[in-house]
């Protein structure tokens, strides 16, 4: 009978590593040391070998769309968890800095790749047994996805500047960004529905919940930094097809008097037409665009595809003038930063959306929805039953699968560390979205 063969101390910690790391995070800030010491043994340059190896032997580390809703217990429980986790990170010395000013990717080799990989073992998104070797492989571009999905970062597998500011957040910082946002989270943690949306405005993304699932996630467009969308907790009310847009008075002062200095057929070439008081239509050029004249007078944009609003408006109950919509730019729903309107929501995905709330709403299925938007005529629907909406700022959440989820304080609210400058409080946020025109 064959003897079994001596496995190397080597070969042992990386059977190990490799046992353990279904344990994520917890297992990698343990076994660091000791995928250390391998690399010491046996030499930096021997780790090339990888290059032959797939990455796709860890499937464990890709990140599903997750099915639980950010509002909920289950949240709560993980990010709690998720907070036990950083603390014991935060304990043991946190994790190192990548270096910037150079973009790193597959077939990369340099000391940065080194700390790359230190850098992502420490959080849990490579698995200890792939080594610290100086080249990016596809290990390492897998990892890198990982962290960038985390992040709302692109998933390109490229390291550049934007996911080096990330990487060179410290553990301190994401540990207090968690114990902030699992006080946030914990106000949410009641009852609020069986259907529901919430939209996270660092995220810029909306789910739909339905019997404590997420029954849709759409990827939207929210306020500029100095258009900020409010918090807030409102009710869908009704759909208004084909809209009109009457601009707000801050666009006006803001965004058209300005183009109409640059261009004087800029409101003739977007369809935006002008009223006075008596709701009398008005040429453009009877306005005196070096005043602020324009401002006593109501601009309202015509109807069709290229509408600011799209093709469809939700309306929701809130006194400060916003609302979900379509836009005519689907672009901006392919970027990173997606922080471009002036308060409202813009939706990815929008007659989804509106298909979800009008479920209930008989004569209002997906057909009916498709031809009143074919029809090219306004058309409002009142929701047969309102549907609570949730517009919140949760920066830092973990889901029950184990994965920490991080997005930029991109209107300053959490208040410390290198993700944020000041203290924002709910009112001053709030007062930064001026009441806007309603649609009428």
């Amino acid at each position: 009978m064959r003897r079994p063969t001596q496995e190397s101390p080597t070969a042992a910690r990386r059977s190990l590593a490799a046992r353990l790391l279904g344990g994520g995070l917890t297992a990698g800030l343990l076994l660091l040391g000791g995928a250390a010491q391998a690399a010491s043994d046996e030499g930096i340059e021997g780790q090339q070998a990888e290059w032959a190896q797939k990455y796709d032997a860890a499937p464990r580390l890709q990140i599903q769309r997750s099915v639980t809703p950010v509002l909920s217990q289950q949240t709560v429980a993980a990010t709690e968890q998720a907070v036990q986790t950083y603390q014991g990170l935060v304990a043991k010395g946190g994790w190192g800095t990548v270096p910037g000013g150079v973009n790193l990717h597959v077939g990369s080799k340099s000391g940065a790749v080194l700390a790359l990989r230190k850098r992502l073992i420490a959080s849990g998104d490579l698995d200890v047994a792939a080594g610290l070797s100086p080249v990016f492989d596809a290990y390492v571009e897998a990892a890198v996805k990982r962290f960038q999905a985390r992040h709302g970062i692109g998933e390109s597998g490229v390291v550049a500047s934007d996911t080096v500011a990330q990487l060179n957040v410290p553990a301190e910082t994401r540990l207090r960004q968690l114990e902030t946002n699992l006080i946030r989270l914990r106000s949410f943690s009641g009852n609020l529905g069986e259907r529901f949306v919430m939209a996270n405005i660092p995220a810029a993304m909306v789910e739909t919940v339905e019997n404590g699932a997420v029954f849709s996630h759409h990827i939207a467009g929210v306020g500029k930094i100095d258009r900020q969308s409010p918090v807030m907790q409102t009710k869908a009310t009704d759909i208004n097809f084909n809209p009109f847009w009457t601009v707000p008075a801050s666009i006006i002062r803001k965004d058209l008097i300005p183009k109409m200095q640059a261009d004087a057929n800029y409101l003739t070439d977007n369809h935006i037409r002008i009223f006075n008081k008596d709701n009398q239509e008005v040429p453009p050029s009877s306005i005196n665009w070096n005043s602020s004249e324009a401002i006593n007078y109501k601009f309202r944009e015509d109807p069709g595809e290229n509408n600011s609003l799209g093709v469809v408006r939700i309306n929701i109950a809130n006194p400060y003038g916003v609302y979900m919509h379509d836009t005519s730019t689907k672009g901006v729903f392919g970027d990173d930063f997606r922080f471009v309107s002036s308060g409202c929501i813009r939706l990815q995905n929008v007659r989804d959306y509106v298909a979800w709330l009008l479920k209930d709403t008989p004569g209002w299925d997906r057909d009916h929805i498709d031809a009143a938007i074919r029809s090219g005529e306004r058309i409002d629907v009142k929701l047969a039953q309102t549907v609570p909406v949730y517009w919140v700022y949760i920066t830092g959440w973990a889901s029950p699968d184990g994965v920490v989820q991080f997005r930029p304080d991109i209107y300053q609210r959490d208040g410390f560390g290198t993700v944020t400058a000041s203290n924002v409080t709910s009112d001053e946020q709030n007062a930064a979205v001026e009441p806007a025109v309603q649609q009428e």
